[in-house]
């Protein structure tokens, strides 16, 4: 059974950081490009940040020079650092697992921040 297990989410004063972790349990982790997304009520699922499937990071224009997402393939676990956070970074954030031409894909359960001003 796949899972994605997301932790680290919180409340933290705008200015301040964290960092976000996603466990995946049940896929073969290297073959997967790995993304975090986020969502706030009555808007859409916006992408964060992930890897290409060249292996490259992408970023959303918006937390660029911000945030960083890395992984480990040792550990199956796809990291967030979010520094310098803002208000509007609150939302759900949601950790993907997507095969490179996007046959199989799986979602987290999601993990709240919450940044206060």
């Amino acid at each position: 059974q796949v899972q994605l297990v997301e932790s680290g989410g919180g409340l933290v004063q705008a200015g301040g950081s964290l960092r976000l972790a996603c466990g995946a349990f049940g896929i073969n982790f290297r073959f997967y490009k790995m993304g975090w997304y986020r969502q706030t009520p009555g808007k859409q699922r916006e992408l964060v940040a992930d890897f290409t499937s060249g292996g490259s990071t992408n970023y959303a224009d918006s937390v660029k020079g911000r945030f960083t997402i890395s992984r480990d393939n040792a550990k199956n676990t796809v990291y967030l650092q979010m520094n310098s956070l803002k208000p509007e970074d609150t939302a759900v954030y949601y950790c993907n697992a997507v095969t490179v031409f996007g046959a199989k894909q799986y979602w987290g359960q999601g993990t709240q921040v919450t940044v206060s001003s």
